[in-house]
C-alpha cells in the first residue's frame, strides 16, 4: 500500500468513510462530495492504480459488485437509474482504481461531463443514505424464496 493513498487508508481502517458494502475483494463507500446523495465509490482492497492494472481474474467479481451497487441505488434510494464511471489517470483524483456509481433521475440536471459536486446537508443525511443503501444491498444479496433469477431487464430477484 502506498503510504499516501487515501483509499488504501480507508480499506485498512486508517481513515473514516461511510462504508455501504464490503467483501473479500472490494469496499464501497459514499463519496463525500457527491454528484447526488448516494454517489458511491467501489475500490478494490488491493492497490491498483487503473483498470488496466487490475488482474483479469478480478474484473468479473468486481463488476458483479458494481452491478449489485447499481441496483442498490435504484432500490434503496428510489433512483430511476444510475451512472457508472471510471477515470484512468486523467481526471482520476486518487490514483487507486475506483468506480463511481451515481444514482440518477430523469431531468436531474447532470449534463455531459461538467458535474457540480454537492456536500451532504449534515452527518445525519449521510447516515440516512448509508443505511438505505446497506439495507438495499442486504435485500439484494439475500436469496428470495421461489426466485428463478434475473428477469430480462435485470430487475428480478437475485438468487
Amino acid at each position: 500500500m502506498p503510504r499516501t493513498c487515501a483509499f488504501c487508508k480507508i480499506v485498512h481502517g486508517e481513515a473514516q468513510a461511510y462504508i455501504v458494502f464490503e467483501d473479500e475483494l472490494s469496499l464501497a463507500f459514499l463519496d463525500l462530495r457527491p454528484l447526488f446523495p448516494g454517489h458511491l465509490l467501489l475500490v478494490p482492497r488491493e492497490h491498483y492504480q487503473t483498470l488496466v492494472d487490475l488482474p483479469p481474474s478480478f474484473v468479473a467479481p468486481l463488476f458483479a459488485n458494481v452491478r449489485l451497487l447499481a441496483r442498490a441505488v435504484e432500490e434503496g434510494l428510489g433512483a430511476q437509474g444510475s451512472f457508472v464511471a471510471i477515470n484512468n489517470r486523467v481526471s482520476q483524483s486518487v490514483p487507486h482504481l475506483h468506480i463511481h456509481v451515481v444514482p440518477r433521475q430523469k431531468k436531474d440536471g447532470l449534463r455531459g461531463f461538467f458535474w457540480p459536486r454537492r456536500r451532504y446537508r449534515d452527518r445525519e443525511a449521510i447516515l440516512e443514505v448509508q443505511t438505505a443503501l446497506r439495507s438495499a444491498i442486504n435485500r439484494l444479496r439475500t436469496p428470495q424464496v421461489g426466485a428463478v433469477g434475473d428477469g430480462p431487464n435485470g430487475r428480478g430477484p437475485l438468487v
